[in-house]
């Protein structure tokens, strides 16, 4: 299966649910306010939030009036154009190396599960691999993120349960240098983004890389249920307070029908999506193309 196949199978109760509210609404309304306002509620309720549907829906009636654009096809193109241009606004992250990503989120967004397929994701393109098992309070962490190195094949470096997850990260940044290791990948525990102890954690985690790895292009990228829906940018608003986000990895794609979120995450808070989960094995996540994942959901 191609990534654009992936990709319109993960976000198929998004696509679903957008594709026929547009149908009846296309079907009912001649473009007018009534479209305008239906169109507004529409990605309203695919979890867009109030300020950027009422901007998307503005610039689209715009352009609509100033081209005479009466067309269906014609207008969800148009729509499709603007929607990219929001998830385009937080500039593209592109991985240089040596890179060092850590992995932060809250319990439960798959942190752990994200760490494995990105290993296989870097491996796949010919790039050495160490893990960091930094999770050492959640029971049985380290043992699972073993799992997923095994699975892809890479390296991984862990300290006994209740340890300094500071110390792992030292360790890890030393073997990695010291064998040429091209990627780093750090696991943290998951952490409610409230709890301001665990957040000092992360930045102490943050002060190891960029100690013992100055000349590293490190990367911290936030993990995103997308079933958290618009609830996600209040996570994402915190942690990038805490650690300076440079990106977002979404999961849990396949399970959410309202999809839009990310919109309104990469334009309100101008941090770009890196990477999007499209299922549950070891291969089933890709860079993130704002292209595709407009084609996918509409």
């Amino acid at each position: 299966m191609g990534i654009i196949s992936k990709l319109k199978s993960a976000l198929k109760k998004t696509r679903d649910g957008l594709s026929n509210a547009l149908s009846n609404l296309f079907s009912k309304n001649k473009l007018g306010d009534e479209f305008y306002d239906g169109l507004e509620e529409i990605l309203i309720s695919s979890d867009i939030s109030v300020t950027t549907a009422e901007e998307i829906v503005d610039e689209l009636r715009l352009e609509a009036k100033k081209e005479k654009l009466k067309d269906r096809q014609f207008v969800t193109d148009l729509l499709k154009d603007i929607l990219e241009e929001k998830l385009t606004e937080a500039e593209e992250i592109e991985i240089k190396y040596p890179a060092v990503i850590m992995l932060v989120g809250v319990n439960g967004v798959g942190k752990t599960t994200t760490v494995g397929k990105l290993a296989n994701y870097f491996i796949s393109l010919k790039k050495s691999v160490t893990v960091a098992a930094a999770d050492t309070f959640r029971a049985a962490a380290a043992d699972q993120l073993t799992v997923w190195a095994d699975r892809a094949k890479v390296r991984i470096v862990k300290h006994e349960e209740g340890s300094d997850p500071s110390a792992v990260v030292f360790d890890a940044l030393t073997s990695a240098k010291a064998k040429g290791t091209d990627v780093v990948i750090i696991d943290t525990a998951g952490r409610l983004h409230v709890k301001a102890n665990l957040m000092e954690e992360l930045k102490k985690m943050s002060r190891v890389v960029e100690r013992e790895c100055p000349t590293a292009h490190f990367y911290k990228l936030l993990i995103l249920d997308a079933t958290t829906g618009g609830n996600a940018i209040n996570q994402a608003e915190v942690f990038d307070g805490a650690v300076d986000l440079d990106g977002i990895v979404l999961t849990k794609l396949d399970s959410s029908a309202k999809g839009g979120f990310v919109i309104s995450l990469c334009s309100q808070l101008q941090i770009p999506v890196a990477f999007v989960g499209t299922g549950e094995k070891l291969e089933d996540i890709e860079a993130f193309s704002a292209e595709d994942f407009v084609d996918a959901m509409i």
